[in-house]
């Protein structure tokens, strides 16, 4: 975290969250970090991914589906969380136009073992193409925990052009718990670039509705 000042950040995020308290909106705004990159040539070089769970959850409103085995789709239900199972996968019969919209209804995806082998037959390469292809969800795993995990992990996926976006929290969150998502997030990316920080051209965060940042 040494390039970044922890002042700089520290009134960025007051700048977000003061601005967030005076134009109050209906809905809970979102803060994203901005990434432009340098010294990076999407075409030959390793694009990356990668993800990493921060200490508090990013989006206040976030939503998982359970494609589970009966088991799951109990216990599913018994948490009030949503659920399909194999036949109400293969009712959709891989039509592009059902997968995209469950893709677009949920934020993300957890599957029960015997399911998530059966998602491509079933649904075809939807949710890989939206960046939601499901969790593997065992047995042995606490459902309700592994919401919550997933709730407060983000992912970094490069395409073919030199700025991501990813969120990091919400204005829902303290100044220090946004600090906290925000730091290890740029730990994070910076570990995942060839040249760490030399690849890192600009760094802003924003909330949904507000003005951008800059902190690098």
């Amino acid at each position: 975290m040494s390039k970044i000042s922890g002042d700089t950040l520290k009134s960025s995020i007051s700048a977000i969250l003061k601005e967030s308290q005076d134009n109050k909106r209906k809905f809970v705004e979102t803060v994203e970090l901005q990434v432009g990159l340098k010294n990076y040539d999407p075409q030959k070089d390793k694009r990356f991914s990668g993800q990493v769970k921060l200490p508090n959850p990013v989006k206040s409103k976030f939503t998982v589906c359970i494609l589970g085995d009966q088991a799951h789709v109990d216990q599913a239900a018994a948490l009030g969380l949503d659920s399909l199972d194999v036949e109400a996968l293969k009712k959709m019969n891989k039509n592009k136009k059902l997968v995209k919209k469950l893709a677009q209804k949920y934020d993300a995806f957890l599957a029960s073992e015997s399911v998530i082998r059966l998602i491509p037959r079933l649904l075809g390469p939807g949710l890989n193409k939206a960046g939601k292809f499901p969790t593997l969800l065992t047995h042995n795993d606490d459902m309700a925990a592994k919401v919550n995990d997933i709730k407060a992990t983000i992912k970094f996926q490069l395409k073919k052009v030199l700025c991501l976006g990813v969120a990091v929290g919400n204005v829902s969150l303290t100044e220090k718990q946004l600090s906290n998502n925000i730091q290890l997030t740029i730990n994070f990316l910076v570990s995942l670039l060839k040249k760490n920080w030399q690849n890192i051209r600009s760094l802003n965060i924003k909330s949904s509705m507000g003005k951008p940042q800059r902190i690098y």
